[in-house]
C-alpha cells in the first residue's frame, strides 16, 4: 500500500465544502489555529467546518474567502477560482513591488512632514492661549 501525501486527499470531484476550507487553508500555509485566529472564530468552530458538522454564517463565509484568497462559489461549490488557480499566476511583478514601497515612502514622508508643521500649529496655538 502507498503513502498518502497530503495533497492525495483532495479531490474536485468528491470535495465537500470542508474539504475545500482545508484545502485552501492548507494552500495558504496556515494551521488551523491561525486561520481561526484570522477569522476570530474559536478553533472548535473551524474543525467543524472542516469536518461538515456545520457551515459559517455569510459574514464569516465572505472574510473566509478573503483570507484564503478563493471564491465564494468554489468554498460552496467547487466551481470558481481554487487555490491552484491562485498560485499558477504571480500578481506582482518585482517592477511593480519596487515602485509601490517607493510611491509609499514618498507618502510617509510627506505625511510625516505634515504632522510635524500640524504639531506646531498646535503647540503654537496652545501658547496664545495660555498666555
Amino acid at each position: 500500500m502507498s503513502e498518502t501525501t497530503t495533497s492525495d486527499w483532495y479531490s474536485d470531484e468528491t470535495a465537500t465544502f470542508g474539504d475545500r476550507v482545508a484545502a485552501a487553508r492548507e494552500g495558504q500555509g496556515l494551521n488551523q489555529k491561525e486561520l481561526a485566529k484570522k477569522l476570530g472564530i474559536g478553533l472548535k468552530t473551524l474543525e467543524h467546518w472542516e469536518n461538515d458538522v456545520a457551515e459559517p454564517r455569510a459574514n464569516k463565509l465572505q472574510m473566509l474567502s478573503g483570507v484564503l484568497n478563493v471564491s465564494i462559489p468554489w468554498l460552496l461549490t467547487g466551481e470558481g477560482q481554487a487555490p491552484d488557480d491562485v498560485l499558477e499566476e504571480d500578481p506582482y511583478d518585482l517592477s511593480d513591488v519596487m515602485t509601490e514601497m517607493r510611491v509609499l515612502r514618498m507618502q510617509m514622508s510627506q505625511a510625516a512632514e505634515r504632522i510635524g508643521v500640524l504639531e506646531k500649529r498646535l503647540k503654537t496655538a496652545i501658547s496664545e492661549q495660555a498666555a
